[in-house]
């Protein structure tokens, strides 16, 4: 054993392994628990630069003493290339392999090991790699650490998330695009590791939407710390240690109860936004965030309650036959300076809100007004996806109410698709006042198609009461047809196939006979 050991260690027994949190980088924001499994270590280790400098070592010095042994942990590089065989990933795999094995030299003398992290040893933290390698094989406790991300908050002085807020904490280093759609579709978000990765993490933010309520924190609670707006922020000056943190939206809203947001003259707009066919899970980063932004929500009453309620936001429902009205409210909403997102099942722009808006929008009273459409996933590609891909080739889109067009063309256009051997996915089939429209367009259909062209009657798909069957056309019975329900009508090359496990799927190939 080295000199200047506190004690020797039990013969044959194994030392216990220590992944200390220092926290951000106060020494006065160490835990209890941390100071005390420093000070019964045997061996410090930490990591460092080339340079020999450890800011984790820097946060505990104060708690070192002459007889700890310390073992430097020094990466073979940071962000240069290497001519490793393995690459940057290969020479950083092999570092942490010789490192973990100097540690267990140590435990496998019997002293006690503690692995010194800034923040906390679990959370995007060097120490992990030691852990990994190490735990299953020695006694081990980790002592967590206050994160960087909890130094930032309190630094800002601004709630990080409340009540049912979501928390996102993503790397700088993840594509921009990635970026974008995550600080899109997040309630509030910390990005770490700027640095270098700043001007991307800057454009992201821009992007999704949320550059101005973003704040920039560098070196929280250490020396040198720094806040700001981030706009503000010089690309040139952000070191690693740094973080971008949205905070949360309820703590920038006004604290009177039931009080909606301030307008804001100027910067309103209308988004016409598609909720998919059900609930959340069919939702877009994109549309995630413009429903979590807006200060009011107008549409439909059952498209409004699939969008989870948030304080300060006000809801506008109505009735699914007002849509003009309802459009010119949301222009009037928007014109006094509020964000506003017309909210509307499947995808906007079909059979749905966005022709409303865009109609009203195109008055010269409402010229001004910003609007954009989101798209979203339609119920036609929803009750594909779930019968297997029946829309694999040319199909058309169709609907079979009549009160906004005469039968006579839904017939005329029934007919052409029809000969034109297109498969067809047929919208609004049928209500309580409209029973007959389903099977006068059956049979318009069994003209030129076989009555065992497969169809598939999908209902409420993603809701709890969703069915999806498949039928001859021959077999099709408008009892089973309601507003809920679409219809995709086979081409005369679709197919009905049983796969070993006795479900059915419907496909339709890509290639055509003649082809």
């Amino acid at each position: 054993m080295s000199a200047g050991m506190r004690g020797e260690p039990s013969a044959g027994t194994s030392g216990k392994l220590y992944g200390v949190g220092l926290g951000p980088g106060d020494p006065s924001l160490m835990t209890v628990r941390a100071v005390e499994a420093i000070a019964g270590a045997d061996v410090i280790a930490y990591h460092s630069a080339r340079h020999g400098r450890s800011i984790a070592r820097s946060i505990a010095a104060a708690h070192l003493r002459a007889d700890h042994v310390e073992e430097p942990l020094v990466y073979p590089l940071t962000t240069e290339t290497t001519d490793h065989p393995g690459g940057y990933q290969g020479a950083m795999d092999d570092f942490y392999t010789e490192a973990a094995a100097r540690l267990a030299a140590h435990l496998d003398a019997g002293r006690t090991v503690a692995v010194l992290a800034e923040g906390d040893p679990m959370f995007y933290g060097s120490y992990m790699h030691m852990h990994k390698r190490l735990a299953h094989r020695y006694d081990t406790e980790v002592v967590p650490g206050v994160t960087s991300v909890s130094a930032a908050a309190a630094r800002l002085g601004t709630p990080l998330a409340e009540g049912e807020e979501v928390l996102t904490i993503l790397p700088g280093t993840l594509p921009e695009e990635e970026l974008t759609a995550r600080l899109a579709a997040t309630d509030a978000a910390v990005v770490m590791k700027l640095g270098r990765t700043f001007p991307k993490v800057r454009r992201a933010l821009h992007d999704a939407g949320r550059l101005p309520e973003a704040r920039y924190v560098e070196r929280a609670t250490m020396a040198g710390e720094r806040t700001a707006p981030l706009a503000d922020v010089d690309a040139e000056s952000v070191p690693y240690f740094s973080v971008a943190v949205l905070p949360s939206r309820v703590a920038a809203l006004p604290t009177a109860a039931g009080t909606a947001p301030p307008a804001r003259e100027g910067s309103g707009e209308v988004a016409v936004v598609g909720t998919g066919p059900a609930g959340p899970l069919w939702l877009t980063p994109e549309t995630r965030g413009v429903l979590a932004a807006a200060d009011d929500l107008v549409g439909y009453t059952t498209y409004l309650d699939r969008v989870p309620v948030r304080p300060g936001q006000v809801r506008h429902g109505s009735d699914n036959r007002v849509e003009a009205e309802r459009a010119e409210f949301a222009l009037r909403l928007a014109g006094r300076g509020r964000r506003v997102a017309v909210v509307s099942g499947g995808d906007p722009g079909v059979f749905a809100m966005a022709t409303a808006v865009l109609e009203v929008a195109s008055a010269a009273e409402y010229a001004d007004v910003p609007v954009r459409v989101l798209p979203g996933v339609t119920a036609a590609n929803a009750a594909a996806a779930r019968a297997g891909a029946p829309l694999g080739h040319d199909y058309a889109v169709l609907s079979l109410s009549d009160r906004l067009k005469p039968w006579e063309v839904i017939a005329e256009r029934l007919r052409a698709a029809a000969a034109a051997d297109l498969v067809l996915a047929l919208y609004n089939p049928g209500s309580r006042s409209r029973t007959w429209q389903v099977g006068k367009a059956r049979d318009l259909l069994l003209e030129h198609r076989a009555p065992d062209t497969p169809v598939v009657l999908a209902r409420d798909v993603g809701g709890d009461g969703e069915r999806v069957r498949i039928v001859g056309l021959g077999d099709l019975d408008p009892a089973e047809v309601d507003m809920r329900t679409i219809l995709l009508v086979g081409s005369s090359q679709t197919r009905v196939v049983r796969r070993g496990d006795g479900e059915e799927v419907v496909w339709t190939p890509r290639r055509y006979p003649e082809a």
